[in-house]
Order: C-alpha cells, then sequence, then structure tokens
C-alpha cells in the first residue's frame, strides 16, 4: 500500500515562490509538504557550471535583481551572505538592423533618423502617461481599463501612434520583458506589467533601480536549505487535488496521497489544466488555466577564455531585430575566471531558433554573434563552452517568464487571479502586484499566500 501523510499545508511547485511560502510556514510553526514535479528545486531560476575551466557557475533562468525597489530578494541575497555583480553598463554596445550592426553609446537607441528618435521620445512618454494613471493592484478599474483590454498591444500601438516607429518599439518591449509578439497579449496587460516593474524607465533597465541591475544564482537552493530536506518530495508531479468536508487530499503521479487542512499552489496558470481539481476550479481559473500562455524565453549562453569585448571597450550588449539572437548580455562574474554574454532567444524569433537542431541552433547563434562583433573587432575569439536552454520543451513551464493574457482576460476572469478556491491558495509570480514576472514578484507572491493560510489556520 502506499503510504499517506497529513500535514497542515500542502505546497505544490518548489519554485522561489513555493519554497519563500514553506519558509514562512515552518516559521509560523505548521507542518507542510512540498511536492515539486522536477528533479530539483528552484522552478524558473537554474545554475549550471560554465566549463571545466573555471569554478564559476551561469544562469539559465532568471537572475538579475536590484537593491532598491526589490527589497525582498535584496534581503534575501544579504541574509544569505550572497556576492552581488553589478550589471555591466559601459563601453559600446551593438546595434543590428536591416543587415548592419552600429556601435552606439551604451544606453542610446538604435540606427534611427533625428524624426524617430523624436517620434520614440514622444510614444515612451504617452505610453508611461498609460502606465502612471493606471491602476497597479486592480488593473481592471482603471480609467483605461476597457479600452486597453479590448485590443492587443499591437492594435494599441496602431491606433495611438500610427503604423511607423511604434509598431518595431512595442514589439521590442513585449519580445524582450515577456518572450511574445505584440499581437500575441493584451495593451492592459503590458500596461500593467509595466507598471509592477515600477515603470518603462526601470523595468528594461540594466542600471540602479533597474530589472537588471544585480546578479545572483543561488536563492533557491539557499531557501531550501531553510526547510528539513524530507519535507521536498521532488520527481512529485501533482495529478489530482480533492476538497471536501475533511479537508485537502494531493494525489501524484506515482500513487502517493497527502492530506492537509490547505493548499497552496505555486504553478503557473497555464499548467492548471493538468491538474485534475475536485471540485472543478470556479469557470474564471479554469479560464484562467486556458487561455493564459507563457511567452518564449530563451538563452545561449558564450563562454570565453577573457572577456575580450571588455578589453576592446564594449559593453556585451547586442541589440538585434534581424536574427534569432534578440540581445545579449554580459554575464561575466571576473571573482570565478567565468567570462561569458549570454544571447537571448525572444517572442518569434525564439521559437524559430526552438525548431532548429542542436547544431544549427549553436551555428546560426554563432554566425550572427559573429558578424555582429566581428563588425568592431579584427577577430572575434572561439567560445571554450556553448551552454543552451530552451524552456520551451520543459514539460513543467513549457516557456517563460509568466504567463501573458490575451485581449478581454484582465478586465475578466484575470480578477481573481490571487482569489482562493475554497482551501486552495494561488501564488506564483504571475499573481505579484509588484514586480509579476520576475523572482522579486514570486517572493512576494510566496509572503501573500503563506499569509492568508496563516491567517485562517490560526
Amino acid at each position: 500500500m502506499i503510504p499517506s501523510s497529513f500535514v497542515d499545508v500542502i505546497v505544490i511547485g518548489a519554485g522561489l515562490s513555493g519554497l519563500q511560502a514553506a519558509v514562512d510556514l515552518d516559521k509560523a510553526g505548521l507542518s507542510y509538504i512540498v511536492l515539486e514535479a522536477n528533479d530539483r528545486v528552484g522552478g524558473k531560476t537554474l545554475s549550471v557550471p560554465s566549463s571545466s575551466k573555471s569554478d564559476g557557475i551561469v544562469d539559465l533562468g532568471a537572475a538579475w535583481i536590484n537593491d532598491s525597489s526589490q527589497k525582498e530578494m535584496y534581503a534575501l541575497a544579504q541574509e544569505f551572505g550572497f556576492d552581488l555583480i553589478v550589471q555591466r553598463t559601459e563601453g559600446l554596445s551593438l546595434d543590428q538592423s536591416n543587415g548592419t550592426t552600429h556601435a552606439i553609446p551604451y544606453g542610446q537607441f538604435g540606427d534611427f533618423t533625428d524624426e524617430q528618435l523624436a517620434d520614440i521620445v514622444v510614444i515612451l512618454t504617452k505610453l508611461q502617461e498609460y502606465v502612471d494613471r493606471s491602476n497597479l493592484e486592480h488593473p481592471h478599474l482603471g480609467p483605461d481599463a476597457e479600452k486597453l483590454d479590448s485590443m492587443t498591444a499591437l492594435e494599441f500601438a496602431r491606433k495611438e501612434f500610427g503604423q511607423g516607429i511604434a509598431k518595431v518599439l512595442v514589439a521590442i518591449l513585449t519580445r524582450d520583458l515577456l518572450g511574445v509578439e505584440a499581437n500575441e497579449l493584451s495593451a492592459l496587460f503590458l500596461i500593467n506589467y509595466i507598471k509592477s516593474g515600477t515603470g518603462l524607465a526601470n523595468i528594461s533597465s540594466d542600471r540602479k533601480d533597474g530589472g537588471q541591475y544585480l546578479r545572483n544564482e543561488k536563492f533557491a537552493i539557499e531557501l531550501a536549505a531553510k526547510l528539513a530536506k524530507k519535507n521536498i518530495k521532488l520527481n512529485s508531479p501533482v495529478v489530482k487535488v480533492t476538497q471536501d468536508k475533511k479537508g485537502c487530499t494531493v494525489k501524484t503521479r506515482r500513487g502517493h496521497k497527502y492530506h492537509s487542512k490547505k493548499v497552496i499552489l505555486s504553478v503557473p496558470t497555464s499548467l492548471y489544466p493538468k491538474i485534475d481539481f475536485e471540485p472543478h476550479l470556479p469557470p474564471a481559473k479554469k479560464e484562467l488555466g486556458y487561455s493564459t500562455e507563457p511567452g518564449y524565453y530563451s538563452k545561449s549562453i558564450l563562454v570565453f577564455d577573457e572577456p575580450w569585448w571588455r578589453n576592446a571597450n564594449l559593453s556585451g550588449v547586442l541589440t538585434s531585430m534581424d536574427g534569432l539572437i534578440s540581445f545579449t548580455r554580459d554575464t561575466c562574474v571576473p571573482e570565478d575566471k567565468q567570462y561569458s554574454i549570454t544571447c537571448f532567444h525572444v517572442g518569434q524569433p525564439g521559437r524559430e531558433w526552438s525548431q532548429l537542431s542542436e547544431q544549427e541552433r549553436k551555428d546560426t547563434v554563432l554566425k550572427q554573434f559573429n558578424d555582429a562583433f566581428g563588425t568592431v573587432v579584427d577577430e572575434v575569439p572561439k567560445p571554450i563552452n556553448i551552454i543552451e536552454k530552451d524552456w520551451l520543451k520543459d514539460p513543467w513551464f513549457l516557456g517563460g517568464p509568466s504567463p501573458v493574457m490575451k485581449p478581454g482576460l484582465l478586465t475578466g476572469a484575470g480578477k481573481s487571479i490571487r482569489d482562493p478556491f475554497k482551501s486552495i491558495h494561488f501564488i506564483g509570480t504571475e499573481t505579484s502586484v509588484v514586480w509579476k514576472g520576475y523572482m522579486e514578484g514570486a517572493i512576494r507572491s510566496g509572503i501573500r499566500g503563506a499569509h492568508e493560510v496563516i491567517e485562517v489556520l490560526d
């Protein structure tokens, strides 16, 4: 007979949000079990050795935080004694478009005419005005909510700004932030996502206050270390959650059953349909499960013997509308002699990259990379290692950084994203009010979910 266990709370998912919830439950003296489908903790955070020649590691998932508006992550970094690496923002960046590559000062826009640059300022100013007057916690109550949720981000760009540079700008935003094309998400969802990241200036910035300012990769491992090992069950995909008068019963694919008073569900909304709920989830929760889709967001990391681009006064940043690399970042850890540039494959170009064979993926990346950087250095060194992670092919994520909503969803079913259903409480970075899609959002949602449960059980 397969054994069963009874605890106060079952946490489903051992990503950052689930682990944080478990840590808070533990502090409150509640008994708990964390069930994780994967063979590791960490969810969309994942670190691996960079090469056999270095002690360094590289991040294949979420990696960046800041020390100003991401207070929970920064507090954890200090608690764990992490050395945080300031993102490189010095040197020239490369802009690749229409078959040519231009070197530009870091942080400047690409190869645009003066007229286009003036248009960009107008567009970004107006976009930020929409963000400023939107409702952060309840986006459906904002003054422009109905209008914005009736159209895609692409339709919004066309209606507000015409057919010019706005289309390109919004495409870059939706790809870089969410890994989707501008016609795949609601304009209201985009506005709310930007607001949750404290505005346009910060959400896309590598500088102080920005979403990509500091790096460290070991948060999930340290969080898990605060919990008893026996309470984390890996390789335990949940197939059924039953609620009745006695409480909750959670069944895993292997047939193990666990019983509890409460369940905290820490999986992306797009994976809700993988679990059989009894009674069924309410219509709004069901709709979220079937209507949200994760973006496409993957990485190829090129590891080198030395940071040759730094010696050439380059930032390591490449932005491209031409190839299957959409953008790159310097991801070196000099103290560990780990020298790398991470290439991001996002949105439609990312999906196209994903469909290639392993060798074709590497060849395509190297060709675009060498073509771009070869315009400013005599010879681009060969990487000593290429590491890639295709989150689309991971059955427990199917993409990243978090699911997006199509028009009509945020003013409809999306309103209930944080609402409990009987004894089930819902967390995960996409449910966070601030920094959704980021590690900060994941941690904050875990804190919220644990607080909801502790309040009821007390």
